[in-house]
Order: C-alpha cells, then sequence, then structure tokens
C-alpha cells in the first residue's frame, strides 16, 4: 500500500507521498512523485499501485515529454496523454497479470500548473486512463492508504487555506495513517506549487525531522481532550431511574 496526497488551495498545490515499499516479507523504499518542470510549465506525478505498472507508464510517459512535451499548454492535455500511456500498459501487460491473480492497478494523482492554466489544476487518474479533477468543493485527493487520514483534512482544509497550513494538515493526516497501518511510513518527499510561479520546492523528509511535531501534536490533543467543555456527557456517569430500580430491586 501507499499514501499519496494531493491539496489544492486558492494560493497553489501541496503534495504528499510516502516512499514505502512492501513485497512480501521485503520493505524498501522509493520516490513515488515524478516532476516535470519546464519554462512556465510545472507539475508532478504520484502513483499509487502495482510498481511494476508504474515504471512502465513513466518510462513511456518520459519519451512522450522528450518528444510531445512542448505541446502541453493545459494540464488536462499531459493528464490525458499520461491516462494513454497507463491504457498502453494495461493492453501489453493486464491480461497477463490478471491471469496470474494480480489485479492491474495504478491510481495517479496529477496535480500542477502550465502555461495556458489559469491557475494550478488537480486531477485523480483511475486504473482505466479516466480522470476527474478535484475542484475547491473537496481541494484534496488521497490514493493508497486513505481511510485513516481523510478525517482531519475534512475538519480542517478548505480552499481558502493558505499553503503553510495545507502543509501541516497534510502531514497529520500521513501521521495518522503512518500509526494506524505499517504499510505507509518515513521518508515522506513533499512537493509544494504556488500559483504563476513555475517552479516546484520538492523537500524529503525523514522521521527525525519531523518525529517532534507529531510528539507535540500526541500531547496537544490529550490537553485538548481534559479541557474539553463535555459537562453534558457527565450524565453518562450517574445513574438513570431505571440504574436505581434495579439496584433497589437487586438489594
Amino acid at each position: 500500500m501507499t499514501y499519496c496526497l494531493g491539496i489544492l488551495s486558492r494560493e497553489g498545490i501541496v503534495g504528499l507521498a510516502d516512499t514505502r515499499i512492501t513485497s512480501g516479507s521485503d520493505t524498501t523504499t522509493s520516490k513515488k512523485i515524478y516532476t516535470v518542470e519546464r519554462s512556465k510549465h510545472s507539475y508532478f506525478i504520484m502513483t499509487s499501485g502495482l510498481r511494476s505498472v508504474r515504471d512502465k507508464a513513466i518510462t513511456y510517459f518520459s519519451e512522450v515529454i522528450e518528444s510531445q512535451d512542448n505541446e502541453f499548454d493545459k494540464l488536462y492535455k499531459a493528464v490525458n496523454s499520461f491516462g494513454d500511456m497507463v491504457k498502453r500498459v494495461a493492453n501489453e501487460d493486464k491480461k497477463n497479470l490478471e491471469e496470474s491473480g494480480v489485479n492491474f492497478n495504478l491510481y495517479a494523482i496529477v496535480g500542477g500548473q502550465l502555461e495556458h492554466d489559469d491557475e494550478p489544476k488537480l486531477y485523480l487518474l483511475y486504473p482505466q486512463g479516466n480522470w476527474i479533477e478535484i475542484g475547491p468543493g473537496t481541494p484534496f485527493v488521497i490514493i493508497g492508504n486513505s481511510g485513516f487520514g481523510s478525517p482531519i483534512l475534512k475538519r480542517s482544509i478548505t480552499f481558502e487555506s493558505n499553503l503553510e497550513f495545507c502543509l501541516k494538515s497534510g502531514f497529520l493526516s500521513f501521521d495518522a495513517t503512518r500509526i494506524s497501518a505499517n504499510d505507509v511510513d518515513y521518508p515522506i518527499d513533499t512537493v509544494v506549487l504556488r500559483k504563476d510561479e513555475f517552479k516546484m520546492r520538492e523537500h524529503r523528509f525523514t522521521e527525525k525531522d519531523l518525529g517532534h511535531i507529531a510528539d507535540f501534536w500526541n500531547t496537544s490533543l490529550k490537553e485538548a481532550i481534559n479541557h474539553m467543555p463535555a459537562e453534558a456527557l457527565d450524565k453518562a456517569f450517574k445513574p438513570t431511574e431505571k440504574n436505581r430500580m434495579m439496584i433497589k430491586d437487586a438489594s
């Protein structure tokens, strides 16, 4: 499994991906963010699914970029092209994979801004090669192990959130997933793209770098629970009339 997150903000885009690769009893790390940068032309692809399908699709797409990248002036065109490469891999490998009992599986988050895009764009690409655009209404998308990290994003993120807030919330979402699933872990890779800058900032963080933030959050959460204005819940510890009658009958 994996954890990849894309967040869309009025200010730009934040991407975050873990690096854990698990195959049977073997655990390794590998980068899951592929980036493309040209003048007024920046985007990234994050993937979840079969590593062999991912590597093949990215290799084919890299060849497309070498010869046709200047034809992509809007991000959806690059997404269409990458989707075509995923479908090409499906035509070549899906039958053999399924005959071996392995489902053809590759999801991708594509985010960025090209010269004719009015603002940064974020897309979710499905294994079938089709896609949806992520919009301001629900301005984030997770692929891979998505269940544990979604609640904090739903509570905190809006399209108006600044990129710093988005990155902090994204890290807490990853941390919630990491402590709940043994197939998601450090290091994590991040990418930040501000609107109209066309320059992505990539960094890798280890647990040594960010562990203190997780500790701070855990402590703050416990303190918040202790100070919660939850007097209404005190009734849960008081006997009801039914309880009193049962106690009286028992005596």
